[in-house]
């Protein structure tokens, strides 16, 4: 019985290390993509919108909220086009120093198309210091994102 246990407990941790593989560079909350924040929504509206559980999906290990049906229709055509930048995590951050900084999922900028998220606490909004330096934090930022994903 012993040894029951012990191959059962050997297959679910391999479980769960192949599952955690596939998300390890996202930034999740609870298992949610964006802190439960609509990532069609940022791009259709402009906007930081909750999503709703009745209109989850998952994709990549993660799971998505999306505020309705046609959001998560069409985040399930073109994924890619509005998952964020750097895996969710603050932009700045990334472009600064490489690092993976927990966001405010309502500070935001779309650029190109593409979402990029920014740390905004205790009087510290990097939206503010990305935008003075944008181009080079960009091209930094890109480079240091291949070089965690890559790892």
């Amino acid at each position: 019985m012993k040894y029951f246990i012990s191959f059962v407990s050997t297959i679910i941790i391999s479980i769960l290390a192949t599952a955690q593989a596939g998300t390890s560079h996202w930034n999740i909350e609870k298992g949610r993509a964006l802190q439960g924040y609509d990532a069609v929504a940022y791009h259709a509206q402009q906007k930081a919108v909750r999503g709703d559980t009745h209109f989850a999906i998952t994709h990549r290990g993660v799971e998505w909220l999306f505020s309705s049906a046609a959001n998560r229709e069409a985040f399930k055509k073109k994924p890619a086009a509005y998952e964020p930048a750097y895996g969710g995590w603050c932009a700045f951050a990334m472009g600064d120093y490489g690092k993976k900084v927990e966001v405010d999922p309502e500070t935001f900028k779309l650029i190109d198309g593409k979402l990029y998220l920014f740390y905004n606490k205790y009087f510290n909004n990097t939206l503010v210091s990305w935008n003075k330096n944008e181009t080079n934090l960009k091209a930094r930022g890109d480079a240091n994102w291949e070089k965690i994903i890559r790892k």
